[in-house]
């Protein structure tokens, strides 16, 4: 589990290294995770440019994307997985795609967040990323993708990197071999730099007097969070490895591949 410094990318995390069973980790350099990439400078930023992307993944909304575009590196294809299009086009937009709205008023953020509100949205996202036609697709995609040795390094993104990405990255790890407690501390990891990326965000809404425990439920990630889908994997599929197959629709010789490729 790699905190990789970069200056343009929000949240940019190399999974290599992450420990695996039977002593093995993630090979570094191919799997990669962050926010968006709309201040990406690869003039500004060796360390991403010294990665040569080959293949981005990015799993926002249509309005997402069009409000801030990726900017990517030459050479890089970009591959479009709306995990939420489902819940978008049920009128259910989330909480992880609408931030900057819903703290831009705390009186309407108290309304329908306070309480556990917000915590209990959240938990419905993320069944959703199990469930959801739109996020089975994407999620398929990214497994098709990183188990494909020519479309790598492959970065995958959300607009925080958080969410939509955590649940990705859990995906990933656990069919890599990770066990529970470094699934929750990889998906946990990300919580000191996205609260960077949002500080001014929060302390506004907290000067206009707005409930820090409604900022933090939506800027920061939890371990009921990752639980919510954890649990829905466990209680639809029985395991990761049948979601995959069954929800995902994802071979098992594509997870081999995925292990052969990725696995130091």
């Amino acid at each position: 589990m790699t905190a990789t410094p970069s200056t343009t990318v929000a949240n940019f995390r190399d999974l290599g290294g992450t420990p695996l069973s039977g002593g093995r980790t993630v090979l570094p350099g191919l799997l990669l995770r962050s926010g968006q990439l709309d201040r990406l400078d690869l003039g500004a930023d060796p360390v991403v440019a010294a990665l040569g992307l080959r293949t981005v993944i990015d799993f926002r909304t249509e309005a997402e994307r069009a409000d801030h575009p990726d900017r990517l590196p030459a050479g890089a294809r970009l591959l479009v997985g709306d995990v939420l299009a489902d819940k978008v086009n049920s009128g259910a937009m989330p909480a992880a795609a609408q931030l900057k709205d819903l703290l831009s008023d705390p009186v309407v953020a108290e309304e329908h967040l306070g309480g556990g509100k917000a915590q209990a949205l959240f938990g419905d996202v993320y069944r959703s990323f199990v469930l959801s036609g739109s996020a089975q697709a994407a999620y398929r995609m990214l497994l098709t993708e990183a188990a494909d040795p020519a479309s790598g390094p492959l970065l995958f993104h959300c607009t925080a990197g958080k969410d939509r990405t955590g649940w990705g990255a859990t995906v990933i790890l656990s069919l890599l071999g990770a066990d529970d407690d470094t699934l929750m501390a990889e998906y946990l990891s990300v919580n000191p730099a996205v609260k960077r990326a949002f500080a001014p965000m929060i302390e506004g809404f907290t000067a206009a007097g707005g409930d820090p425990d409604i900022a933090l439920a939506l800027i920061g990630v939890f371990p009921s969070y990752l639980e919510a889908a954890m649990n829905e994997v466990e209680t639809r599929y029985g395991s990761m490895e049948k979601y995959v197959r069954e929800g995902l629709g994802v071979s098992d010789e594509t997870v081999e591949a995925l292990r052969a490729s990725l696995v130091a």
